[in-house]
This record gives C-alpha cells, structure tokens and sequence, in this order.
C-alpha cells in the first residue's frame, strides 16, 4: 500500500516534487556518532517491522592490496568466521541461526561488510559476537590451508571455468594499466598458490580497527539505545593507527584497446567499456549524473533504444544491455555489452551499437525518454525505502567510499535535474574511441566438464 501510494504521488507532483520528498525521507531518522576510538556509528530508524539489520563496513577491499598477494581480502573475509579466542570455529553462524537471523559478508574492489539481519531483541548477540571477531580473530595456520583451499575452488568455478566472469576479469586488467582495479577480487590463482596465514594476519592487523570501520544499525531501534550497545561491545576495542593510503590514477588511455578471449562457451559475447568519471563532488559534479539517465535511455527496460532497435527490431542481438555504476572509490567504466543473434556476427553487433551511440549524439534524446529515466528513478528510491537491509547498505557503501549517506538525497534531486543537452552531451564526451576497451568472448568447444558445470550452476561459499 505504501509503494503504490507513493507511485501515485510521483505522478499527481510530478517526478522532481516526489524526488524532494523522497530526498527529505531519506534523510529522516538517521543520527550518528562517532566513539571515541574512531567507529563511526549510523542508525536508520524504521519501525515498520521488528527487525534489524546490523552491518560493519571495513574501509578496506582488494584495491588495497599490494602485488602478490591479490585476494588476501576476500579470503579474511572466510576467515572471520572461523572462531575468535571466546567464540569456537562454525559457533558464530550457529548462533545468529539458533536466533532466527541470517548472515553473511562480501567483499569488493572498494571494502569488506558482515551483516546479520534478525529479530530485534537479539541484536545485543550479534554486536557481542561481531565486535568479539573485530579484535579477538583466532588465525590458524590449519584453518587458513583449509580455506584458501575453498577459495582456489571458488575460483575456479566462478571466474576459470564461468566464460563471462573470465572475459570481465581480462577486461579489468587491460583496461587499467596502473589503477589496482586491474586485480580481481578474488585474486590471481598464482597469488592464492602463495598466500601464507601470515599475510592474512598482516592485513586484520593494519586494516580491522573500529577507526577503519563504519557500524549501520537499521530497523526497529532508537538511536539513543543503538549508540549505548555500540559504546558497550564495540567501545572498549582500542584504534590503532592505520597505513598511509596511497593515491592511485589511471592515465589517460591513448586510443582503443582490442582484445579476445577463447573459452569454452555456448554463445560469443561483446563487451565495449569506456573510462567514465566518478562521483566525487555529489553538488557539483553534473557528467555522472548524466551518465546514469543515459545508461537508463540506453537500457533501463524493453523499450529502451538498445533492446528496442537492436534486439525486436533488427533482431541483431539476443540480448542487449548498458551500465554505468558512478559510486565507487576508484574510476568507473561506462559498458555496453550483449550477445550475436544466431547468424550475426560480433562485428556486426558491435556497429550496431556504434550506430546508436552515433544516432543519440546526433540527434540526442526526447522528453519521452528522459521522463521515462526519471520516473524508474524515482521508482526504485520508493523500492529501496521499502527494505530496510537495502537502506543500510545504502548508507554502508555511501560512507566506506569517501561520500556521506547525506549525498543520497543530492543525488536523487541531481539526478531529477538533468537535461537532455547534459545526456547528449555526456555521450558524446565519454563514449569515444579513445576511451573504449573492446572485449569479445570467442566460444570454443564444451567438454563434458563445463557442459556438467552448466546444469549444476555456481559453486558457493561464504
């Protein structure tokens, strides 16, 4: 009920009016503190239901980490459910369980979160427990020969043996020369080989301090209450002093960049990914913003011009798509991507594309299209306020990549005022040769192996 009636708000006010009140909800019932050893602490008041969601964002990802010892992030991320000096190995999952919640963790170019989602009487059990494995991490050297085991394997499955995943994976690499996003997350196979328990103590040592971390509380809570647990379990956990980080720059591309991937496959695959801009000044910046409506005009639904022209139209591709994510601590990639009907050609994919990218420069973008963009926008804030773990994480990513929760409704009123001449304009400006890495999957035959793979999906681990 509240979804649709603030869907029918947006239409009877018009798209920027129902932008403001969105922008004014998503400021509404958040507080903050900051302890005294440094954890920032942030609480998103929603009293619709009585849950809540705790998640502990370190400022740390794989883009911190140094040559040779690529995935050591993601691997302490298994790691930190492998027990503390209170807490026995499997004992932490099983109690949030034997509590009625859930949890997990991710990591990613820009930081690593944990999070568990319960009743909200039991979140003292959580802070207890999430706290504990901030300073008291047991590291064995058993547990971590077990573990990087499970991570290789995860490897192998998701990127070695999954022929898109590899194909991204090979594009990061060509497409930044200096920038660490040219690691994977989960690192080179070879730096796995090689990792040692040492290396993974290293980094919980420099990077998993309460001043590196920020703490989201969202739910059925008060603020006040939320800020005396957090003084009580996470408190007393003293800061230390963390490294120096270094300022990394990708220079500028010098023409276009081609390159081909032969992998087992049933279908070939185009990828064209242009260096974009990234959110850094949420009042002033205008290009980024204008980059998302046109990934939206690009994409956003069936009949977005791409799926439109290309896919029902000229039946040139089987699936066609645009993304452009402007949120990040590093550079972005504005990314064209999809898949050769059966009888066309990646070539001939990839002037499709070329075509419409020069049709939209020439002649830019209706007043059609740009209020459809508008309005999915709009949409989707309504749909993000409907869940209480997604306002988290919002507020998370916000504040681990240098921006604050308090952009968000910025950006939203930002994103309501671009023009059709700033979309025009950003495409011509961004989308150029001089900017683009031009992946394609070459499928080659399937063993029995990736045909069994196939039917039984991904491998899955913490």
């Amino acid at each position: 009920m509240r979804i649709q009636f603030l869907k029918w708000l947006a239409l009877l006010l018009g798209f920027a009016s129902a932008a403001g009140l969105l922008a004014a909800a998503a400021q509404a019932d958040v507080f903050e503190k900051t302890l005294g050893n440094g954890l920032k602490v942030i609480v998103k008041e929603d009293h619709r239901a009585p849950v809540v969601v705790q998640q502990i964002w370190y400022k740390a990802g794989s883009m911190d980490e140094s040559t040779g010892v690529t995935g050591v992030a993601h691997v302490l991320e298994h790691l930190m459910f492998k027990g503390t000096k209170t807490v026995p190995m499997g004992e932490f999952s099983k109690r949030i369980a034997a509590a009625g919640g859930r949890e997990n963790a991710f990591t990613s170019y820009d930081y690593t979160a944990y999070f568990q989602q319960l009743h909200k009487d039991q979140l003292p059990l959580a802070m207890k427990l999430e706290s504990d494995r901030m300073s008291n991490l047991t590291l064995s050297e058993a547990e971590f020969k077990k573990e990087i085991k499970v991570v290789m394997e995860e490897r192998r499955w998701r990127t070695d043996d999954e022929p898109h995943a590899l194909l991204a994976e090979k594009l990061m690499a060509m497409a930044y020369q200096e920038h660490p996003y040219q690691h994977p997350v989960i690192g080179w196979m070879n730096d796995l080989e090689t990792l040692n328990v040492g290396d993974a103590r290293v980094w919980y040592q420099r990077w998993y301090a309460p001043n590196n971390a920020v703490l989201v509380v969202a739910g059925d809570v008060r603020a006040a209450e939320i800020f005396a647990l957090a003084q009580r379990y996470y408190g007393g956990i003293k800061s230390r002093a963390l490294p120096v980080r270094k300022s990394f720059s990708e220079p500028a591309q010098m023409g276009i960049k081609r390159l081909v991937v032969k992998a087992p496959a049933q279908l070939p695959q185009l990828v064209m990914a242009y260096h974009a801009p990234t959110l850094r000044d949420p009042k002033n910046d205008s290009q980024t913003y204008a980059l998302q409506v046109l990934a939206g005009i690009l994409d956003g639904n069936e009949s977005a011009r791409l799926n439109k022209s290309l896919v029902r139209e000229q039946q040139l591709a089987s699936g066609v798509g645009a993304g452009y994510d402007s949120t990040s601590r590093g550079p972005a990639l504005f990314t064209l991507e999809g898949t050769p009907s059966e009888g066309r050609t990646v070539e001939e994919l990839e002037a499709g594309l070329r075509e419409q990218l020069a049709l939209l420069v020439r002649d830019g973008v209706s007043a059609e299209e740009l209020a459809r963009v508008k309005a999915q926008v709009t949409a989707n804030e309504v749909y993000k306020r409907d869940s209480v773990f997604y306002q988290a994480m919002q507020i998370g990513q916000m504040e681990s990549i240098g921006l604050s929760y308090k952009d968000i409704p910025v950006m939203l009123q930002k994103l309501q005022a671009v023009t059709a001449q700033q979309v025009q304009d950003a495409a011509r400006d961004i989308l150029k040769d001089d900017h683009l890495i031009v992946a394609e999957l070459d499928p080659q035959p399937l063993s029995g192996k990736h045909r069994k793979q196939m039917s039984e999906g991904a491998f899955h681990a913490h």
